[in-house]
């Protein structure tokens, strides 16, 4: 595996529209896509810096995995998970496997933008939690 960059920074929040807001008032980037992820329980809004993308992510059930990080965090959500991009995210999965990285999926799945996502468990990343994607 040899990520080309990074994709995007997953930050949860509480509140999109509040969230939404701020980076655009306070850091006066632009939201350009607001999209739901029916089967991950969440609702995600993106933004562009430079190559970087910053998806907030809210959650639409509070059984999400999102629900569950921002109740951990006080109730105020934070950084979530960092992202990288990969060629092929199931070879990338296999090839973390095959080096003893515990995973969270064994093969990808459909994420936000029509991106295939996979990821590695904290415990074996340092504590990061681990996004790798490809299109």
């Amino acid at each position: 595996m040899k990520p080309s960059h990074i994709e995007h920074i997953g930050i949860a929040v509480p509140n999109l529209d509040e969230a939404i807001r701020y980076w655009e008032d306070v850091m006066g980037l632009e939201c350009y896509n607001i999209e739901e992820v029916v089967d991950q329980k969440v609702k995600t809004a993106f933004f562009k810096i430079g190559e970087v993308k910053i998806e907030l992510l809210e959650p639409t059930s509070p059984e999400s995995t999102i629900a569950k990080f921002i109740e951990n965090n006080g109730g105020k959500g934070g950084m979530h998970h960092i992202a990288f991009a990969v060629e092929n995210t199931d070879q990338a999965l296999a090839d973390a496997e095959a080096k003893g990285i515990r995973l969270i999926d064994k093969t990808s799945r459909g994420g936000a933008e029509g991106l295939k996502i996979g990821f590695l468990h904290p415990k074996s990343t340092f504590a990061v939690l681990t996004e790798l994607c490809s299109k």
